[in-house]
């Protein structure tokens, strides 16, 4: 495994593929060990979800429960709701975690770290890696949490181990992609403040899409944005594995967005390492 030793120079050639996945594991501990000793970022990611869910659920839900689609018609108010909500808490989750992620990087830049990372025998590639790949398993660990306090409230989905593991592989896709657009915006910040406040963007995504209302209520300028932008066919495709709606094309287009979000990220990411290790 690659040792991070201070003074070595910049590597020149192709590193092989064994000592990239070697940086990238070095990386994702340090990361890793980062959450457990500064809890306060996990504890708020799941926590500010939490908070939403029972709010709307136990506040709203009795009267916003009425007449929602692809919900079944014996259930009704709250467990209406509840069942309608829940997707969409579910990817304010995922969204949230972008902040952690952020606020990471734009700390290792501020703080001088990531500059000294250049300059030692590392992939830059397995630098931004680690951070990513830390960031995915807060995100499905905050997820399989947020999901359990809603199981405790009343949830009751109906998948089978097929849909089950559609809704994990699903999540895990979401998380990645999301978390490549979380270290990228934290490289983009100037500062740690800003890097908390930008990925607050991706969390309204879900509130614009069809997380808490259909889209069908929504002024047409705002429907249109909102049955266009990848949240929606996200949070349709987990709502329809968990609670067996129909699915549509929901399910290709999550795919298909989770691909173009984590391409688009990597892409902005490794641009700004590499634009920023030449100054």
């Amino acid at each position: 495994m690659t040792t991070l030793t201070a003074g070595r120079p910049a590597p020149t050639g192709t590193r092989g593929p064994s000592h990239v996945l070697a940086d990238a594991i070095t990386m994702l501990r340090r990361n890793l060990l980062h959450v457990v000793r500064y809890p306060g970022l996990s504890i708020f990611t799941i926590g500010g979800p939490v908070v939403i869910l029972v709010l709307l659920v136990f506040v709203f839900g009795g009267t916003l429960g009425a007449g929602l689609p692809g919900v079944d018609p014996a259930v009704t108010g709250r467990d209406a709701y509840l069942a309608y909500v829940l997707p969409g808490i579910l990817l304010i989750t995922i969204a949230g975690t972008a902040s952690g992620a952020s606020i990471t990087v734009a700390m290792d830049m501020t703080e001088g770290i990531t500059a000294r990372f250049r300059t030692m025998s590392i992939s830059r590639a397995a630098v931004l890696a680690g951070h990513v790949v830390g960031n995915t398993i807060q995100a499905i660990i905050a997820v399989a949490l947020v999901l359990g306090v809603g199981i405790l409230a009343g949830f009751r989905p109906t998948a089978g181990p097929a849909e089950w593991a559609g809704v994990a592989g699903l999540i895990v896709a979401i998380s990645f992609a999301v978390s490549w657009v979380g270290v990228a915006m934290g490289m983009q910040s100037k500062t740690v403040e800003t890097a908390s406040n930008l990925p607050l963007l991706l969390s309204l995504l879900p509130i614009l899409g069809s997380g808490f209302v259909p889209t069908e209520s929504m002024p047409a300028g705002m429907q249109w944005f909102a049955e266009h932008q990848p949240f929606t066919p996200f949070i349709e495709a987990i709502r329809g594995l968990l609670l067996g709606t129909p699915l549509g094309s929901n399910l290709p287009l999550a795919v298909g967005w989770s691909v173009v979000i984590a391409v688009a990220g990597y892409a902005w990411a490794m641009a700004l390492y590499e634009r920023k290790s030449v100054r």
